[in-house]
């Protein structure tokens, strides 16, 4: 019987002889990339280098905006392209990680051939298309799958590559609480040993500016309580991975299973979904929420969507929170209640 490994050496070995002789190689992550996106195209792209001695561009469109994962590419001088800036027809291979065609949550051209995914998100029919894919849906984190192929093509994983890797594992599946599976256990256990301690503290500990305090008392002055689900609305933002973090932060919540995030980024709306459940599909809970109105996609508890052309005021926004509010609980089997503010007035 094939183990993991088995798979790995076998889809690292095809990724390789496959960039032979084909031009330019470019490694595209999600819009607005997360640590694991960013740990497993620079993973990738070291991989080509050493096993098949070509030089390959990492690129996204949107931009990094969390403080922790600007640090990580600035201590381990990952250097990415603009999507829009590079002119495509220079590629003869078109790699994606963390991410798949036609998901929406990446703006490379759709009328455009992609050669090679390798993600941990629910497989896509239009990945079925790609030469090559590799998607591991039981896999916690996309940078578990690229340790494995640098393990199985005997590349040396030397410290810098061993920490952005651990990091990525650890800040995926939230030190293993979340989402993680055999083979990202073993991946956090034998990166951890070869981490650099003091680098890692420099993630996890960079400085924030005051603007960021100011987001987690709007998330908490807008948030309303409707039974178990918790839904706030940023409004305005930055940087989407601001409502993630928000929603992963709210979830702590005594006595809630669900928490829904909304905000709006150059003329999208975007949501974030958590839960702590077991019983349900994150991903397919938001699909069914937000339906023709936009994409959506996720795993078993967390999930992300977008909706574009939300290019209305803050009524709009609120109005569409409530219509996403009424949808999640009719998609959750919940009784529609009204909704109880988390900050209590004085004299209430």
């Amino acid at each position: 019987m094939p183990t993991e490994l088995d798979r790995s050496r076998k889809f690292s070995k095809e990724i390789i002889e496959y960039m032979q002789g084909k031009g330019g190689i470019l490694i595209v992550t999600h819009d607005n990339p997360d640590p694991d996106a960013l740990a497993a195209a620079f993973a990738l792209r070291h991989l080509i280098e050493v096993k098949a001695q070509k030089q390959a561009v990492i690129a996204y469109s949107g931009v990094v905006g969390r403080v922790e994962n600007r640090e990580l590419i600035n201590i381990f001088n990952i250097k990415t392209s603009r999507l829009e800036d590079l002119n495509l027809d220079d590629f003869g291979v078109v790699c994606m990680v963390d991410t798949q065609p036609g998901t929406g949550n990446n703006t490379f051209p759709n009328d455009r051939e992609v050669h090679i995914v390798i993600d941990h998100h629910p497989l896509r029919d239009q990945t079925k298309a790609c030469r090559i894919y590799d998607v591991r849906e039981e896999y916690g984190a996309a940078a578990t799958i690229l340790y494995e192929y640098l393990i199985c093509q005997e590349v040396y994983v030397a410290t810098k590559l061993a920490t952005i890797l651990y990091y990525a594992i650890k800040s995926e599946t939230q030190d293993l609480g979340r989402e993680w599976g055999p083979a990202d256990k073993t991946a956090y256990q034998n990166l951890m040993q070869l981490s650099n301690n003091r680098l890692l503290f420099k993630i996890t500990q960079a400085k924030v500016p005051a603007e960021y305090f100011t987001l987690f008392s709007r998330a908490i002055e807008n948030a309303r309580q409707y039974g178990p689900v918790l839904v706030f609305n940023l409004y305005e933002v930055n940087t989407p991975e601001t409502i993630a973090e928000m929603a992963d932060f709210l979830l702590r919540m005594q006595g809630i299973d669900y928490v829904l995030g909304i905000g709006r980024q150059d003329e999208s709306a975007v949501l974030s979904f958590r839960t702590t459940s077991l019983e349900i599909l994150a991903g397919d809970i938001l699909r069914t929420v937000v339906g023709d109105l936009g994409s959506a996609g996720g795993h078993g508890m967390t999930a992300g969507a977008q909706v574009k052309a939300m290019r209305g005021d803050t009524e709009q926004l609120r109005d569409f929170e409530m219509t996403m509010t009424k949808r999640l609980l009719m998609a959750l089997n919940l009784p529609s209640c009204k909704g109880k503010g988390l900050v209590v007035e004085d004299g209430e």
